[in-house]
């Protein structure tokens, strides 16, 4: 093999490593930007922290939050691009706590702008019916003010009224009123996975049975 040969061979073997190199830089990039698209925009990840909604939700269930069924806006400009439906009443959300923005909250939709509700003996009243409350769970016996009885209350347009399916161990619009609709992040539909961190049993810390439920 000739010198020339050999440079030429050296500068193949550089040129092809700088090719590689780019395309591994370029797949890097491509994919965390359709990672932030998607968290951006689409699906966002959240883990459940806390009591409030169980059954519906267990500590330690992670969830997928559908971000575009309400509707999407350029960040930080408040622009919209699309609307989409307005939250319902039963529609589990995930929310910017309004006493604090910085954190995140989740409860179900029970009543939206134009509502009437009206709490009673633990009973909750929406436009003078009596909310099936399939979901919620009562494990206090006692009648506590503003927890079990409260109102009537307006819910005033561009509001929500949210509260927790675990009714009695729930902080939630009973304290702190309403929940503006531009608060909203999305809804949460799939539990995706769910790790107890108090198991009874070594083979207890996965929740298999949890996956992949839909939430209701």
């Amino acid at each position: 093999m000739t010198g020339e040969e050999t440079r030429a061979s050296t500068e193949e073997k550089r040129s092809d490593g700088r090719s590689s190199l780019r395309e591994n830089v370029e797949a890097v990039l491509v994919a965390v930007l359709l990672a932030l698209f998607i968290r951006t925009f689409a699906v966002q990840a959240f883990k459940i922290p806390s009591g409030s909604m169980i059954p519906t939700l267990q500590i330690g269930d992670h969830i997928l939050v559908n971000k575009f069924v309400y509707g999407l806006e350029v960040p930080l400009l408040r622009m919209p691009l699309f609307d989409g439906k307005d939250p319902a009443r039963g529609d589990v959300i995930v929310f910017k706590y309004p006493e604090d923005p910085q954190k995140d909250f989740i409860k179900r939709v029970v009543a939206v702008g134009g509502d009437v509700v009206d709490i009673q003996n633990k009973k909750v009243y929406v436009n003078g019916e009596l909310l099936p409350d399939a979901y919620a769970i009562h494990t206090d016996a006692r009648m506590v003010p503003v927890r079990d009885n409260l109102g009537p209350i307006h819910v005033p347009e561009g509001k929500l009224f949210v509260l927790g399916d675990n009714r009695d161990n729930s902080h939630d619009s009973r304290f702190w009123k309403f929940v503006d609709m531009e608060a909203v992040r999305g809804k949460a539909f799939i539990i995706y996975w769910s790790w107890n961190d108090r198991p009874s049993g070594v083979t207890d810390r996965v929740r298999w049975g949890r996956i992949g439920r839909m939430l209701r």
